[in-house]
């Protein structure tokens, strides 16, 4: 029997809540992390210089998000209600039990808190207790080495690397690390992420 097919749903945890990525979000993410290379020196588009640019991406997610080839979903801090990044899940495959989580992002200010580990433990859990997935892959330039420890500390197990695999904005070529966490290990990544998370929001 296949694995349900993701759908855009809210998913609600302690400090964040992640909802269906839309227009309406684009002035808290720009505010977030428009402009700043470094929130997007890893990902396939350069970083927006406008809330228009910013905007027009969203728009081309959220086309791609109506041919069912990603589910996007904005990543809202319950505090104040605002935007702060978006993740996906891309790369699905019901009859094969498996979906990817990446073209991840969030706001300088956000790193090393609570939000990634938990925004993880959301689609985890949703991935494989409620849609039945067998394996979710994670994947990251092989230079992006605070991604790659980020997902290893969480118990991702790393796979092997594909060599000259997509280019990036600048024109390089990257090498791109795969990780993934299968059905049978998902009890104790869960666990791993739930402690992470935790700690890192009590260090809020």
């Amino acid at each position: 029997m296949p694995a349900k097919t993701p759908l855009p749903v809210v998913l609600t945890g302690r400090h964040i809540r992640l909802e269906p990525l839309t227009p309406a979000h684009v002035p808290d993410l720009f505010a977030a992390g428009g402009g700043d290379e470094e929130v997007w020196r890893w990902l396939s588009t350069p970083a927006p210089r406008t809330p228009e640019e910013l905007a027009e991406t969203v728009r081309q997610l959220l086309a791609e998000s109506e041919r069912g080839a990603v589910v996007a979903f904005a990543v809202v801090l319950l505090e104040t209600g605002r935007a702060v990044g978006w993740t996906t899940f891309l790369d699905i495959d019901p009859a094969h039990e498996r979906l990817e989580i990446g073209w991840t992002w969030y706001g300088r200010a956000h790193w090393r808190t609570a939000v990634n580990s938990e925004a993880k433990l959301l689609l985890l859990t949703h991935a494989f207790d409620e849609l039945g997935m067998g394996r979710v892959q994670l994947k990251t330039d092989h230079l992006n080495e605070r991604s790659q420890a980020a997902i290893a500390r969480i118990g991702g197990r790393r796979e092997g690397v594909l060599r000259r695999h997509v280019r990036r904005p600048d024109g390089t070529w990257r090498d791109t690390v795969y990780f993934s966490v299968l059905a049978d290990e998902w009890p104790s990544v869960r666990e791993r992420l739930d402690a992470e998370a935790r700690r890192r929001g009590a260090a809020a």
